[in-house]
C-alpha cells in the first residue's frame, strides 16, 4: 500500500512546507503550521471540475459565442440587489464574510424568506446549529415559508443528496469552515477541506445553475479565514461590517464578477431583525451637533451613491514630546498629509498639537474628496470658530495647497440639497458644466486658503 504523503499547511495564509516550522514564511505568525494529508490526484481532478462539459471540448472563437444577458432573481432586498449588481445571478457562488456576531446569519436566512415569498425554493444548510436553533431564530424574524427547507449537516456527501432532493433556486451554507469531506483525513476547518469543499460547491453552482452562498469565518485580523484561493474560487466576495456599539451593518462587495465593487448596502440592526436604511445620510447627520468647533458636512461618495457624513476634529495643544494623531473612520497617515499642507502652506502652527478625528456613524471614508473637509473641521477646532451648520465640502487638496476636482460632483450637491445645505464649497475646476440647484449656493475655490477664508471668515 502506497505511503500517504503529508505537509505542513498554515490555518491564516495557507502557505504550504515539506517540513514543520514554528513561524510561517507568509504570514508571519507563530504555531500555525498544521500537519495535513495531501489529496490524491484523483481526489483533486473530481473537485476542481467546474463545468459539466466534456474533456473533449474544442476551443471557440469568441465572436461565435453567443452572449446572453444573465436572468437575475430579485431578492426584494434593495441594498442587497444593489451590492450584488442588482441581484442574485443562478449558478453564482457569493462568499459572506464578518465578525462573529455581526448578523451575517440574520440576514441570510431574511435573505431566504425574502426568495422564499417569490415561490423560490430554498435551502438552508447549516454546521454550527441545529434544526430547532434555526427555527427559534426563524420565529424571531418572523420567517415562515413552505419554500424554506432548513438542514443541519456538515457532511458534504449528504449535503449533496439533500440538494438533489430538494433542487433549490438557494442554497446557503453556514458556514464553510464546518463541512467536510471523508476522503480528505484534515479536520473540518483546515486549508484542505475548506478549499475542497469550496470546490464541489463551485461544481454544484456552475453544473445545476444553483446560487449558493457560504459563509466564511474571519481572522483576528479581519480577512476571510483560509487560503488566498478561497477568494479567488467564488465569484463574488461580501463583507458584513459595523461596530459593535452601533446599529448600523454595512454590506460591501470586495469582489463582484456580476457588478461593481464600489457599492455598499446599509443596514440597522433591530428587535426584529436587519432593516434596509434606504436614506443614510439622514441617520448620519440626525444627532449632528450646531455651533460646535471643528464639525463640518462632506458629500461622499459610495458607489453610484452619494453619502452625506459628519467628520469631527478635536485639536488641542500636547503634553508629551511627540503629539497624537488619532483617526477613526479614515486614514490617520492621510490626517498627518494634510496638517502638514495646512502648517506649510496655511500657516497654522499644527506641529504641538494632538489631533483626533472621527467620521460619525461608524462609517469608513478612503477617497481623496473628503480632503477639503478634514482640512476645515482641523482649522475649525484649531481656531475654535464654528462652520456654517448649512455648509458641505467637497475637494481634494494636493500638497502644495490647491483644490484639485473630483468626481460626479453634481451627484454629491444634489444630495446636500435635497437633506437642507444651503452653501457647497467644492472645487473652482468642478464649476460648470452642470446645472447647479436653486436651493443651493455653490462656491468654487481654487486654494486651501480660499477655503478658509470662505468657511471660516478668516
Amino acid at each position: 500500500m502506497a505511503k500517504k504523503k503529508t505537509k505542513f499547511v498554515c490555518q491564516e495564509c495557507g502557505y504550504e512546507s515539506a517540513k514543520w516550522m514554528g513561524k510561517c514564511p507568509g504570514c508571519q505568525g507563530w504555531n500555525t503550521m498544521v500537519e495535513e494529508f495531501e489529496p490524491s490526484a484523483k481526489q483533486s481532478s473530481r473537485s476542481y471540475v467546474t463545468s459539466g462539459a466534456a474533456q473533449g471540448t474544442k476551443p471557440q472563437a469568441i465572436t461565435t459565442i453567443v452572449s446572453e444577458t444573465e436572468a437575475r432573481m430579485s431578492t426584494t432586498m434593495v441594498e442587497l440587489n444593489r451590492v450584488l449588481g442588482g441581484g442574485i445571478v443562478p449558478g453564482s457562488l457569493v462568499l459572506v464574510g464578518g465578525d462573529p456576531g455581526i448578523g451575517k446569519s440574520t440576514l441570510l436566512l431574511q435573505l431566504s424568506a425574502k426568495l422564499a415569498a417569490t415561490n423560490e425554493k430554498v435551502l438552508y444548510i447549516s454546521g454550527e446549529e441545529s434544526v430547532k436553533q434555526t427555527k427559534l431564530r426563524a420565529d424571531r424574524l418572523n420567517v415562515s415559508s413552505s419554500n424554506l427547507y432548513v438542514l443541519a449537516e456538515t457532511d458534504l456527501s449528504f449535503i449533496e443528496r439533500a440538494i438533489d432532493q430538494v433542487e433549490p433556486a438557494l442554497v446557503i451554507i453556514d458556514s464553510i469552515q464546518t463541512v467536510y469531506q471523508d476522503e480528505i483525513a484534515s479536520a473540518p476547518g483546515s486549508v484542505a477541506q475548506v478549499r475542497e469543499c469550496t470546490a464541489a460547491f463551485m461544481k454544484i453552482a456552475k453544473t445545476r445553475g444553483i446560487a449558493i452562498f457560504i459563509v466564511g469565518h474571519v481572522t483576528k485580523q479581519g480577512s476571510i479565514a483560509g487560503p488566498k484561493l478561497l477568494e479567488h474560487m467564488v465569484d463574488s466576495v461580501l463583507y458584513f461590517e459595523g461596530e459593535r456599539h452601533h446599529t448600523y451593518r454595512i454590506l460591501r462587495a470586495v469582489k463582484n464578477r456580476f457588478g461593481s465593487t464600489n457599492e455598499m448596502g446599509i443596514f440597522e440592526m433591530k428587535e426584529l431583525g436587519l432593516e434596509e436604511v434606504l436614506n443614510p445620510s439622514e441617520i448620519f447627520l440626525e444627532e449632528r451637533s450646531k455651533g460646535a468647533a471643528g464639525s463640518i458636512v462632506v458629500a461622499s461618495m459610495e458607489g453610484t451613491r452619494p453619502v452625506l457624513v459628519e467628520l469631527q476634529a478635536l485639536i488641542s495643544p500636547t503634553s508629551f514630546g511627540n503629539p497624537r494623531r488619532m483617526a477613526t473612520g479614515i486614514d490617520h497617515n492621510r490626517v498627518s498629509l494634510l496638517m502638514a499642507v495646512l502648517e506649510k502652506r496655511v500657516g497654522l502652527l499644527l506641529q504641538n498639537q494632538d489631533a483626533y478625528l472621527n467620521v460619525a456613524g461608524g462609517v469608513r471614508l478612503d477617497e481623496p474628496a473628503i480632503d477639503l473637509a478634514i482640512a476645515l473641521s482641523i482649522a475649525s477646532s484649531f481656531r475654535n470658530q464654528v462652520t456654517s451648520p448649512t455648509d458641505v465640502a467637497i475637494g481634494e487638496i494636493g500638497l502644495t495647497g490647491e483644490i484639485r476636482r473630483v468626481s460626479r460632483i453634481e451627484q454629491r450637491v444634489n444630495e446636500a440639497a435635497k437633506l437642507g445645505f444651503k452653501r457647497a464649497i467644492i472645487p473652482e475646476k468642478n464649476l460648470g458644466g452642470w446645472s447647479v440647484p436653486k436651493e443651493i449656493q455653490v462656491v468654487g475655490v481654487p486654494t486651501l486658503e480660499r477655503a478658509l477664508e470662505v468657511a471660516l471668515g478668516r
